[in-house]
């Protein structure tokens, strides 16, 4: 029996293993774990020119831990790389598998390539089994009154917690992976082939940022880290420089903690009374909203989930697009969240709704190219929830805000870092202004600037759009595409 990791880089509270553990007890059958290395996902990015990626360390390294594992208990991990539609029947040829279980990806292409998968495995006389692992709530159980997925969040999550309520919290509980050291297929010396490095891959060597550790040992780790400051998150998530959030995105990302586990703490300390908890279980289940939003729409990969802002006129100016992706638009709090960015692949979630609102109502650029560039460089990027709240910030998706609400970035700035502590972390050449004259160096005195060592246009840019025109311009561009529809 095979069972093939995808998202789930861990050997505790996972279905597929929870099942495969099951079967194995029942028919005797020995257990393999697989992972492939799917060209078809690391195809594209070579092409688009991408050669160091942190995503990809996180991954080989989270799969060492687990070849670690498994070694220790006599068996190891298959790796494969190619296609995952070639490699796995491939695998399951090669060790006589009568079972392939896998835990599902919501995703449309992972949905497209797991039904290749399985009909090339039916043709084997293969059984193909995929359970929902990767959100709290799978996509197709909500459903409104009049049968329809949500579209609106607050709809959804009372029927969420009605959902849970209902039955006594089974979708938060464990499932088992204890004994599975029993039951794996013994493998002798290098038959497996063991983990490729990134160089192998065609990838150039990379380092984790600071503070970022793959595995599900770390994931646990930065979880109990997180669990003694979550009753203060509804105070802190928002302030960048303090810290607030669970970080633990990355490891959602890639299954290296159970969205499960995570849920059912938030759950229990939410009941108890802790507004922190009560605010980050929200968080939780926006993540499983917008995996069902993607899961019933996939249109919103490519097309705004409303049609009628199919027709705003998006503005052509690659010279804006690059300040703001370099971090160069001369509004400090746009500028630190850009380089942070691009330094670390990481962004604090007001960030992302500040930046990305700068990016299309600001600087008037299309939603999709920002989403593009963070699919690129984010190291927790998930299709779904990164679309969702890009639409989000675009005003063009499912309970978005509202198209005429735009984002100041000067009062952004100064309510979510009123001391400029996340400004002068990432943009350094402002660091000895005053707090005052942090946020709108334009509008600093001469003198002010100029004992900072603040050359306005030389040492950092001047603002490329003007804040007031720019919203002015956002809302025709809005209004004409309404009318338009």
């Amino acid at each position: 029996m095979l069972v093939w990791l995808r998202r789930d880089l861990r050997l505790h509270d996972s279905a597929a293993l929870h099942h495969a553990l099951a079967l194995a007890r029942r028919v005797g059958a020995p257990l393999a774990l697989a992972f492939v290395f799917d060209e078809d996902i690391l195809g594209p990015l070579r092409a688009q020119g991408v050669r160091a990626d942190r995503r990809l360390a996180f991954i080989v390294d989270s799969l060492c831990e687990i070849e670690t594992t498994l070694r220790a208990a006599g068996s190891a991990l298959w790796v494969e790389r190619g296609r995952a539609l070639d490699c796995i029947p491939a695998l399951v040829r090669k060790l006589g598998a009568r079972a392939v279980v896998a835990n599902g990806d919501y995703e449309p292409q992972a949905l497209a390539r797991d039904a290749a998968v399985a009909a090339a495995l039916a043709d084997q006389g293969v059984a193909w089994t995929c359970l929902d692992d990767h959100v709290m709530v799978e996509p197709s159980c909500l459903r409104t009154a009049q049968g329809r997925p949500y579209g609106v969040f607050t709809p959804y999550r009372n029927a969420w917690v009605r959902h849970v309520q209902a039955l006594s919290a089974s979708p938060l509980e464990c499932r088992a992976c204890d004994g599975l050291a029993a039951h794996l297929l013994p493998v002798a010396g290098a038959q497996a082939g063991g983990v490729p490095t990134l160089e192998a891959l065609g990838f150039e060597a990379v380092a984790l940022p600071e503070g970022l550790q793959a595995g599900a040992r770390a994931g646990r780790a930065r979880f109990e880290a997180f669990l003694g400051r979550i009753d203060a998150y509804a105070d802190t998530r928002d302030i960048p420089a303090l810290g607030g959030t669970s970080d633990l995105s990355v490891h959602l990302r890639f299954g290296t903690v159970s969205v499960r586990e995570l849920g059912r703490e938030a759950w229990v300390r939410a009941r108890a009374g802790s507004r922190g908890a009560a605010s980050w279980l929200d968080e939780l289940i926006w993540r499983d909203f917008y995996a069902q939003v993607l899961f019933h729409h996939p249109h919103v990969e490519r097309r705004a989930f409303k049609p009628a802002y199919d027709a705003i006129a998006w503005d052509e100016a690659p010279a804006l697009f690059a300040a703001w992706r370099d971090g160069r638009t001369g509004y400090p709090l746009i500028d630190a969240g850009m380089r942070q960015l691009a330094t670390t692949g990481a962004m604090h979630n007001r960030l992302r709704m500040v930046v990305a609102s700068f990016l299309c109502k600001d600087l008037g650029l299309d939603w999709r190219e920002g989403e593009r560039l963070f699919a690129l460089r984010l190291n927790d990027f998930d299709l779904a929830s990164n679309n969702g709240g890009w639409q989000w910030a675009a005003s063009t998706g499912c309970d978005a805000q509202p198209w005429f609400r735009i984002f100041n970035p000067v009062t952004q700035s100064e309510k979510f870092d009123p001391h400029g502590h996340y400004i002068r972390r990432y943009v350094p050449e402002l660091a000895d202004l005053p707090d005052g004259a942090l946020h709108a160096p334009w509008l600093a005195p001469t003198a002010v600037l100029a004992h900072a060592g603040v050359r306005l246009g030389q040492t950092y840019p001047r603002p490329v759009v003007d804040h007031a025109a720019a919203r002015a311009r956002t809302l025709m561009r809005y209004a004409a595409a309404r009318d338009d529809a």
